[in-house]
């Protein structure tokens, strides 16, 4: 079979990362989508804070962009560049100097704007639905003369009322990259993200939009006079800017101008009198009016209007069922119920003619020496083994890689990024999550793939929470029975609540967050068999090297502990867990530790233990409700252990090892005793 081959991607240069990281600004009018893209991109921990002296709240977060990092701000909504509040003047302060004030502003008490440096490049965020204005603050901001990126969002607002924008037309006309994006949905962000960065590798400002002639015929004698070196120095901002903002008797400009130029000052606002005199209206009203005809042609040029789309494709419909804000979570749901069926269904169909079957053969040969137990031993870790892989590795993990190959699981990632930054992760561990319902050794190893340092351990602590199927299925076959449905949802529900309340105190105790992703959105694709194959393998080829050795390894050390008598040991030294805090049987104290090679030898063992396959007469429904919850959230299995080890490290896997053997018994213990009250409250 010929796998794909690795394709070798030149690196761009400079890179921006660490101390040389972008800062990026979001910028534009209010409604036009700009902090709902800077929360779809955003990291989960956030600073926010308010411009210096003002109530203007902004929002400011490290994002990863492919192998570049970027300090993204979202500053307040701003309608124009002149005559502006003091308030939405920090803004336009901050576009300019950043937290490097100029000497015109050294006499203002207080800080700069901000506490960080000025944007490498602006990101202006336009509503594709009402282009007209927000091209009016774009022929504004673009005399700043920064590196510009235009976010043209809500592209699917403007399409369903028939308004078509020739993006590329608009870009070469604006001289600055143009990106359609629809942010609520996550559509465009990667490319608008990587344009930005480019634009500032390629230094790609906007074009010079000059007024109409009359206009600037009138205002040279202005333009030449304000054209000192001196004045230039004072205010550090690019010419054109300064001249427009005069000439529209912005009132920053003219009051620092007659402070810090007053021999200047009135030669150059004669000058502007004079330019306002050969114009048929006042010149601030003339720059407006000129502004607004600009932006209004911009507009007939690129974007025609037609009639409304209708009968929109297949893939229209699945965005709507995988991206909206609302729809998307049934969407995800949908998937989650797949990924249950194929658990309890084909995987369990897939264990009983494959692993219960050898069980089933090799159930007669009990060895008496120990060579033929040592020989028992290494058959069963094989068997637990083939259990682990074939029914349940292999089908979800091949499940998984159809569904990130056709472009669904990417979906789904930025659906529950919000929901996921509760517990300080992003969305792209949402895959690894659901693996883990399978078995949550290829989940780690999915977690090690897409995550590093903080997130790798926080996610890969909380999957080893996340009930596996081998977990699964002793619930539901002792729950099942003696609880009935509304034990086996109790249990399930706890492990949520669990995860979830175990994810926001660890975000707390490691606060070092790491940077937000800019989660791309591919296109629809069917699946091809030769890439499914060859991906399904490189996450599943680890289960020979790493678990293999483990499993038959812990079969052993456990099959000779039972060889030479040692049960009643074992039981005696874990009646502190079993019997005094548990409030179990002392017998159990085997099946207990028998449950870190599978889960499901504790099921097996317990019936053992109790002489019986009728747990219920020798159990109490406390005492069931007890064990199960103990062993839901104790150690998941020692191939969950190697693979750790592995990942991410052994310090933080005995870590996690530890704080799931803590969690394991505070919650069987509260739970245990709170039942206990409530049974003598209200006898069952």
């Amino acid at each position: 079979m010929n796998f794909p081959k690795e394709v070798n991607i030149p690196l761009q240069q400079p890179l921006f990362r660490g101390e040389r990281r972008l800062r990026l600004a979001l910028v534009g009018i209010s409604g036009g989508g700009k902090s709902t893209i800077f929360k779809a991109v955003s990291s989960t921990a956030v600073n926010s804070g308010k411009l210096a002296g003002s109530h203007q709240l902004f929002d400011e977060c490290k994002v990863q962009i492919g192998l570049d990092e970027a300090s993204v701000v979202d500053l307040p909504s701003i309608d124009t560049l002149v005559d502006l509040p003091e308030e939405d003047l920090l803004t336009l302060k901050y576009l300019l100097w950043g937290d490097q004030r100029p000497p015109v502003s050294a006499h203002e008490p207080g800080g700069p704007p901000a506490p960080f440096a000025q944007p490498d490049v602006i990101v202006q965020v336009m509503d594709a639905a009402a282009l007209g204005r927000h091209l009016e603050l774009f022929l504004e901001i673009s005399t700043l003369g920064k590196p510009m990126v235009i976010a043209l969002n809500r592209m699917d607002e403007a399409w369903n009322k028939g308004l078509h924008i020739n993006t590329k037309a608009l870009s070469k006309r604006l001289g600055v990259p143009v990106v359609a994006t629809v942010a609520h949905m996550g559509q465009g962000l990667a490319d608008l993200f990587a344009a930005a960065v480019d634009a500032v590798r390629q230094g790609y400002c906007p074009l010079p939009q000059r007024a109409n002639q009359h206009i600037c015929h009138s205002l040279q004698p202005l333009s030449k006079a304000l054209a000192e070196p001196e004045i230039h120095k004072a205010f550090r901002v690019p010419h054109e800017f300064l001249l427009t903002q005069l000439a529209a008797n912005d009132r920053f400009a003219v009051s620092e101008l007659e402070q810090h130029f007053p021999e200047q000052f009135a030669n150059l606002m004669q000058l502007r009198r004079t330019a306002e005199q050969s114009l048929p209206r006042a010149l601030h009203d003339e720059i407006h009016a000129d502004r607004h005809h600009r932006a209004a042609s911009l507009r007939e040029a690129v974007s025609r209007t037609g009639a409304p789309h209708e009968g929109e494709g297949w893939r229209y419909w699945l965005d709507e069922l995988f991206l909206h804000p609302q729809w998307g979570l049934l969407g995800s749901m949908a998937v989650f119920a797949a990924v249950l069926f194929v658990v309890f269904e084909v995987s369990a169909w897939l264990d009983s003619i494959t692993a219960a079957r050898l069980v089933d053969l090799v159930a007669a040969w009990q060895p008496q020496s120990t060579g033929g137990v040592v020989g028992r031993a290494v058959v069963d870790g094989l068997i637990g083994l083939l259990g682990i892989v074939v029914p349940y590795m292999i089908p979800l993990v091949l499940l998984l890689v159809t569904l990130e190959h056709t472009g669904v699981m990417q979906r789904i990632a930025f659906v529950v990024d919000r929901g996921f930054h509760q517990i300080g992760l992003h969305g792209a561990v949402a895959v690894p999550f659901l693996l883990g319902l399978g078995c949550n050794v290829p989940a780690i190893s999915s977690v090690a793939r897409n995550t590093h340092g903080r997130d790798r351990f926080i996610a890969s602590l909380l999957i080893t929470f996340v009930p596996c199927s081998a977990r699964s299925a002793v619930i539901l076959a002792l729950a099942g029975k003696y609880l009935g449905g509304l034990g086996v949802f109790a249990i399930f529900s706890l492990t949520i609540i669990v995860i979830a309340i175990l994810g926001r105190l660890l975000k707390h105790r490691y606060q070092d967050s790491g940077p937000g992703q800019v989660q791309d959105i591919p296109p629809y694709a069917m699946p091809q068999w030769r890439p499914l194959l060859y991906h399904t393998w490189l996450r599943t080829r680890d289960i020979l090297t790493i678990v293999t050795p483990l499993l038959v390894g812990g079969s052993v050390i456990l099959a000779l502990l039972n060889h030479v008598g040692a049960d009643d040991y074992i039981n005696t030294a874990f009646i502190p867990v079993t019997s005094w805090w548990l409030g179990l049987p002392v017998v159990l104290g085997v099946p207990i530790l028998f449950g870190i090679l599978r889960k499901e030898l504790s099921l097996l063992m317990i019936y053992q233990a109790l002489g019986t396959f009728d747990v219920g007469s020798q159990l109490d429904w406390i005492q069931i409700m007890t064990f199960l919850i103990f062993l839901t959230f104790y150690i998941p299995c020692v191939s969950t252990f190697a693979v750790m080890l592995n990942t991410i490290g052994r310090k933080l896997a005995v870590v996690s090892i530890s704080v799931s053997v803590g969690v394991a018994l505070l919650i069987s213990g509260v739970v245990r005793l709170l039942l206990e009250g409530f049974n003598l409250i209200s006898p069952v």
